[in-house]
C-alpha cells in the first residue's frame, strides 16, 4: 500500500474544526463523479493515480503546443508593445493638450474674477455716489409745492408750518454747502433767499398781531400766548435765519408784557386797599385785635392760601373789608401764578434756560416787583400790626414752597427782599413790645385787681399767636424775642403783685394770670411748648403756696404741730411733746367741731377769688386732699406710743369718714 501522504494536516492546530471537515466531506460526497466512482465501487486510490497520470500528460501536451506556437506568442507579444507605446504616447499628447487648455482656462477664470471684483467696486462706487448725488440734488431742488405754500398759504395752516420746516433744512444745507464751496449750491440760492425773506415778513407779521393784540383792554392775554406756543417754531426760524427780526420781537413782547403786568398789578393793588380794614397801627393802645388771632391764621390753611384771589369791586359791592395779610395773600397768590405761567412761556417760546431765562423774567416783571417791593415797604415803615407782618412772612414760605416745588425759580429773589422787609419790621415791633413791658410803672396802671391783667391777656393771645403760626417753619430768632417777652411779663406779673398787700392776695393775682396765659396758650400752642411748660411750672408753684395759705387760717394749729412732731419723729425726739396734752385736746376738738364751716367757708372764698372756675375747682380740691394728708398726718403722730394714753384720740374723726364727708363739698362746675 502506498504511504499515505498528509501533507501539512495539523491535528493538533486550534484551527482544524471536526464541523468544518464534515462539511467538506458531505460537499465532495455530493459530486457527481465521486457519486459514480463510489456507485461502481471504483477504488479511489487507483482512480486518484489515474487522474495524476492524466493531468501530466495534458501538461506535457500543452506545453509542447505552447513550443509550437512561441513565435505567434512573441509576434503577439511584440504587437501589443508597439501598440501600447503608441497608445501612451497619443494619449500623453492628448492629456498634455488638456493640461494646457486647463492652464489656459484658470488664467481665464482669475481674469474673470478681477473683472468680477472691479466691475463690483465701480456699482458700489455708482452707487454711493447716486445716493449722495440724489440726496443732493433732493435738497437743492426747491419745489413748486413749497414756493406756492411759502409765498399764498396763512402761516396758521399746517402745510405752512410743514413746508416751514422744509425751508429751514434747504437753507441749512444750503449753508454747508457754502462752506464746502460747492458749486451748485448757486443755483439755489437766490430763490431759497427770497423764500427766506418773504417767509420771515409773514411771521414776523404775525406774532408782532398777537403781541399787539396783547394791549387791548379786557384781553385775556394766556390766549394769545396759548397760539403763539403752537407756533414756537416761527420764532426759533427766526432766531436762526434772521437775528434782528428776532430780537425786535423779543424786545416788543418784553416791553408790552412789562407795562401789562405793571398796569395790571398796579390796579389791582389800588383797589384791594380800598377794601382793606382800617389801619391797625394807629391807637396802639386801644387795639386788642393787632395781639390776637382769632381768625387771621386761617389764611396759612392750604385751603384760604391758593384759593381764589380777592375781587375788590365785588368786595365793595358787600362791603366787606379785609386785614391785609389777605390782601397780601391775594396780590402775591396772583403775582405767583402769573410769574410762573410767564416764566414757562419764556423758556419755551424763546428757547431760554438758566440765567439767561431769569434775565429775560426780570426784564418783564421786574418793574412789577419793584413796585410792590416799594407798596410793601411804605406800608410796612408805619405797620404795628406785628400778626399781620408774621402772617405775611409765613405767606411768603410757603408761596416759596409751592414754586420750589413748581421747579420756577424766577421768583426766588423777589421773595428774599420781601422777607428782607418784613423780619426787621416784626423785630423791631417785638423789642418795642418787650421794652413797654419792662418799662411799665405798676402804680401807674390804675386800680389794683386780682383779675387777670389786660397786659398778661394781650401777652397770652399774642405769643399764642405767634407760637402756632411758628410752628410750620420754625425760626429761632423768633423764639429768643418771645423767650425774651415773656421774661418781662412775668417780671411785671411780679411786680404788678407786689402792689398788694397781702401775700394772699399776691399768689390770687398770679394764679389767676398764670392760669389765664396757660389756657389761652394751650388752645394754640403745642402742649410740650416751652412757655406752656414754663407757665406750668409757674401756677403749680403758686397753687401750692396759696393752697397752704387758705390752709393756714382755720388750720394753722394743726398743721404747724403735724410739722413740728414729724420733724421730731426724724429725730427720734417725740417725747420733748409729751407734756403737750393740753395743746393737743385743744387741737382735736376744735377740728372737729369747725372743720366743716371752716371748709364751706373756704371753698366759697376760693371760688371767689379765681375768675376760671375750673382753676378754682382744681385749687379747692387741692387744698381739701392736702387737709386730708394733715390730718393722717395728725392721726399717725397721735397713734405713736407717747401719745396712746391720751384720752381724746377716742374723739379723733374717723380717716375714712372723714374722706367721704369732704368729697360732699368739692364743687362741681
Amino acid at each position: 500500500m502506498a504511504n499515505l501522504n498528509l501533507g501539512e494536516l495539523d491535528l493538533t492546530t486550534d484551527e482544524f474544526i471536526l464541523d468544518e471537515v464534515d462539511i467538506h466531506i458531505q460537499a465532495n460526497l455530493e459530486d457527481d463523479l465521486v457519486k459514480e466512482a463510489l456507485r461502481t465501487g471504483v477504488d479511489l486510490r487507483q482512480y486518484s493515480k489515474q487522474v495524476e497520470a492524466e493531468l501530466q500528460r495534458i501538461e506535457q501536451a500543452s506545453i509542447k503546443d505552447y513550443i509550437k506556437e512561441s513565435q505567434n506568442i512573441a509576434l503577439l507579444h511584440n504587437q501589443i508593445t508597439a501598440w501600447t507605446k503608441l497608445i501612451c504616447c497619443r494619449m500623453e499628447g492628448m492629456l498634455s493638450g488638456f493640461q494646457s487648455d486647463l492652464s489656459s482656462i484658470s488664467s481665464e477664470i482669475q481674469t474673470l474674477q478681477q473683472q468680477s471684483v472691479s466691475m463690483n467696486v465701480r456699482l458700489k462706487n455708482r452707487q454711493a455716489v447716486r445716493s449722495h448725488l440724489s440726496q443732493l440734488v433732493d435738497e437743492l431742488v426747491v419745489p413748486g409745492a413749497m414756493i406756492s405754500t411759502i409765498l399764498d398759504s396763512p402761516v396758521t395752516e399746517q402745510e405752512f408750518l410743514e413746508q416751514l420746516h422744509e425751508l429751514n433744512n434747504k437753507i441749512n444745507f444750503a449753508k454747508e454747502l457754502s462752506f464746502r464751496e460747492t458749486l451748485a449750491c448757486s443755483d439755489i440760492q437766490d430763490i431759497v433767499d427770497r423764500l427766506k425773506l418773504k417767509a420771515v415778513s409773514k411771521i414776523r407779521e404775525f406774532i408782532l398781531q398777537k403781541i399787539y393784540s396783547f394791549r387791548k383792554p379786557m384781553t385775556n392775554y394766556q390766549i394769545p400766548q396759548n397760539t403763539l406756543l403752537k407756533y414756537r417754531f416761527f420764532y426759533q426760524f427766526l432766531l436762526a435765519n434772521e437775528r434782528t427780526v428776532a430780537k425786535e420781537i423779543r424786545d416788543e413782547y418784553v416791553d408790552t408784557m412789562s407795562k401789562i403786568y405793571y398796569s395790571y398789578f398796579k390796579s389791582y393793588s389800588g383797589r384791594l386797599l380800598k377794601v382793606q380794614k382800617v389801619s391797625e397801627h394807629l391807637d396802639l393802645p386801644s387795639r386788642n385785635t393787632i395781639f390776637t388771632l382769632g381768625q387771621r391764621g386761617a389764611i396759612l390753611t392750604p385751603a384760604e392760601l391758593e384759593g381764589p384771589i380777592l375781587v375788590p369791586h365785588t368786595a365793595q359791592r358787600g362791603d366787606s373789608r379785609y386785614p391785609y395779610e389777605t390782601l397780601f395773600r391775594s396780590q402775591h397768590y396772583a403775582l405767583l401764578d402769573n410769574g410762573c405761567r410767564e416764566y414757562l412761556f419764556l423758556s419755551d417760546f424763546f428757547m431760554v434756560t438758566g440765567n439767561s431765562a431769569l434775565d429775560l423774567f426780570n426784564s418783564i416783571m421786574g418793574k412789577t416787583l419793584s413796585m410792590f417791593l416799594k407798596s410793601m415797604s411804605t406800608y410796612v415803615s408805619d405797620c404795628y400790626d406785628s400778626i399781620a407782618i408774621f402772617l405775611c412772612i409765613h405767606i411768603i414760605f410757603r408761596f416759596r414752597a409751592i414754586t420750589a416745588k413748581r421747579n420756577i425759580p424766577a421768583l426766588d429773589k423777589y421773595w428774599e427782599a420781601v422777607l428782607e422787609l418784613l423780619w426787621p419790621r416784626f423785630e423791631l415791633i417785638l423789642e418795642m413790645n418787650i421794652n413797654s413791658i419792662r418799662n411799665t410803672d405798676p402804680q401807674k396802671l390804675g386800680v389794683l385787681d386780682t383779675r387777670p391783667h389786660y397786659i398778661t391777656r394781650r401777652y397770652a393771645e399774642f405769643s399764642s399767636a405767634i407760637v402756632s403760626i411758628n410752628q410750620t417753619f420754625p425760626n429761632e430768632r423768633t423764639n429768643t424775642l418771645l423767650g425774651q417777652l415773656q421774661v418781662e411779663v412775668e417780671n411785671f406779673v411780679l411786680k404788678m403783685a407786689a402792689e398788694f398787700p397781702s401775700r394772699r392776695d399776691q399768689l390770687i393775682f398770679l394764679i389767676n394770670n398764670y392760669d389765664m396765659m396757660l389756657s389761652v396758650l394751650m388752645e394754640r400752642a403745642a402742649d410740650d411748648s416751652k412757655e406752656v411748660e414754663s407757665f406750668q411750672q409757674l401756677l403749680l408753684a403758686r397753687t401750692q403756696e396759696f393752697i397752704e395759705e387758705i390752709l393756714s387760717p382755720p388750720f394753722g394749729g394743726m398743721i404747724a404741730f403735724v410739722k413740728e412732731a414729724e420733724a421730731l419723729m426724724e429725730k427720734g425726739q417725740l417725747d420733748r411733746l409729751k407734756n403737750d396734752e393740753a395743746r393737743i385736746t385743744q387741737l382735736v376738738r376744735g377740728f372737729s367741731s369747725t372743720w366743716k364751716q371752716s371748709v364751706e367757708s373756704m371753698s366759697q372764698d376760693v371760688m371767689r377769688s379765681f375768675t376760671n372756675f375750673k382753676n378754682g375747682t382744681s385749687i379747692i380740691q387741692g387744698a381739701l386732699t392736702q387737709l386730708i394728708q394733715y390730718y393722717h398726718g395728725f392721726h399717725k403722730v397721735l397713734n405713736q406710743p407717747t401719745f396712746r394714753s391720751l384720752a381724746v384720740r377716742s374723739e379723733l374723726i374717723n380717716l375714712h369718714h372723714l374722706m367721704v364727708e369732704v368729697k360732699k363739698h368739692k364743687p362741681n362746675f
